[in-house]
């Protein structure tokens, strides 16, 4: 079935975020892999309990849920009610979740840590979007605050990109077709239910950030980068090899 690629609107990830088929088609990610990780991520980066800790685009929040039962004082936000609803039916005194734009400043000098993982950033249309949200999440940070971003590396995504491929779910098939240009990568979603194709097509759209990209972001933030891993089981980073570019950085000393 040939689909013809489009551009994804201004705020594509408003409507696809918010729908079931987003859930439905992201359902298998590995839960346990993305824990282990966020364990490393603690231990290396000394978080003791009681730490503040901010989630930054959490979902349904279940991460955030199992930084809590880890000891930790944990706050998600994101832009999706629906995920904010429902990730509110964990809610306890050490856990809190808020809708809420990452754009707009949230909790100025609070946090001990800000997390923005599994590639949840990078939607934005604008250079200035993006350094609106690198200011709420830096600003977020007490003076010794350690932020840090798990993202795709740009070269890695490029070399192993599988353009084309269906993915059934139940009565549900999802047409996805990938391609990349000077800036971004782009994923574009095709959904067929129960043998009826849908009008409406979802493109995922992120930005092609290198550790440059984000060591400029920062330090115009006040933020130096103090390490950058590969992988969740935070190796050392490849520009060509490593799946991942975690970045961790601190605010700076003045």
């Amino acid at each position: 079935m040939a689909i013809k690629a489009i551009m994804p609107d201004k705020e594509w990830y408003k409507d696809w975020f918010s729908s079931p088929y987003y859930d439905l088609l992201y359902q298998n990610r590995d839960t346990d892999e993305a824990w282990q990780f966020i364990k490393r991520l603690t231990e290396q980066l000394h978080a003791k309990k009681g730490d503040k800790i901010l989630d930054v685009a959490c979902g349904k929040g279940r991460h955030s849920k199992a930084l809590a039962d880890e000891g930790f004082d944990v706050t998600g936000i994101d832009l999706a009610t629906r995920l904010i609803e429902e990730a509110r039916q964990m809610e306890n005194d050490h856990l809190h979740f808020y809708q809420h734009d990452m754009r707009l400043p949230f909790r100025i000098n609070y946090f001990d840590f800000a997390f923005n993982l599994f590639t949840n950033f990078g939607y934005f249309r604008t250079e200035r979007e993006h350094d609106s949200a690198m200011r709420t999440i830096t600003q977020s940070l007490n003076s010794k605050g350690i932020l840090v971003i798990d993202y795709l590396n740009t070269h890695y995504a490029e070399d192993n990109l599988v353009k084309a491929e269906i993915k059934k779910i139940g009565p549900v098939k999802f047409h996805i077709s990938r391609w990349h240009n000077d800036t971004h990568f782009f994923k574009q979603i095709q959904i067929e239910d129960n043998g009826n194709l849908l009008k409406h097509l979802f493109t995922e759209k992120v930005a092609k950030f290198s550790p440059g990209d984000f060591t400029d972001m920062l330090a115009y933030q006040g933020m130096q980068v103090e390490d950058i891993f590969g992988d969740y089981q935070l190796g050392r980073y490849d520009i060509r090899k490593s799946p991942r570019m975690v970045v961790v950085a601190k605010k700076s000393i003045r």
